[in-house]
């Protein structure tokens, strides 16, 4: 579930591997939603890392038997944040997560897709280009709403560690938003289409 820079042009089919695993993935953001709705936050941890591990194959699978594809790339990073944002939300709707970390990361991924608009709007070619404190940021937010729903799925303690992943991912999250809105700043305004 990493950033990854968004590639079109890909001359594989709709029906693919990755296409479908990606489709599974989709598929279980509302079932993963049901569950923690429902305390079941066991069966969402293992939801959640189905997911990761469906991530991690259908990407594989689409670079080694050639079947990228313009759809797989567009769903595949919408899967990730639907199902990353609807989690964060969900575990603070019931107390697991502090609300502001949910608003916070609501906000971030706001904020990039609003700019990435604005820019396409403007004429301009918005690069779909992850920097390393995103990628960070999302291998920690991976990480927290893993750890999130293993330790409160399995009644476990580990208090410090989630406290500190928190914060971790509060503060690259911040960090990140800051530096591709500083970025989409310096970027230089060219005629339409030339961006």
């Amino acid at each position: 579930m990493a950033d990854r820079p968004v590639r079109l042009g890909g001359s594989a089919g709709l029906a693919t591997w990755p296409n479908l695993l990606t489709l599974v993935r989709l598929c279980l953001v509302p079932a993963t939603i049901w569950l923690i709705l429902q305390h079941r936050l066991d069966f969402a941890f293992v939801a959640f890392l189905v997911a990761g591990i469906s991530d991690a194959l259908d990407g594989w699978l689409a670079r080694v038997t050639n079947s990228v594809s313009d759809l797989g790339a567009i769903l595949d990073p919408i899967a990730d944040k639907a199902l990353l944002v609807s989690v964060y939300v969900t575990l603070a709707a019931i107390g697991v997560l502090p609300d502001w970390l949910a608003i916070l990361v609501v906000f971030r991924d706001i904020l990039i897709v609003g700019g990435v608009v604005v820019l396409w709007l403007t004429g301009q070619r918005p690069a779909i280009q992850p920097i390393f404190v995103s990628k960070l940021n999302t291998v920690l937010q991976i990480g927290l709403a893993a750890l999130a729903l293993l330790l409160t799925g399995f009644d476990l303690a580990a208090e410090g560690v989630l406290v500190s992943m928190i914060w971790g991912v509060a503060l690259t999250t911040v960090a990140s938003g800051a530096a591709y809105v500083i970025a989409a700043a310096r970027r230089p305004v060219g005629p339409p289409g030339h961006g």
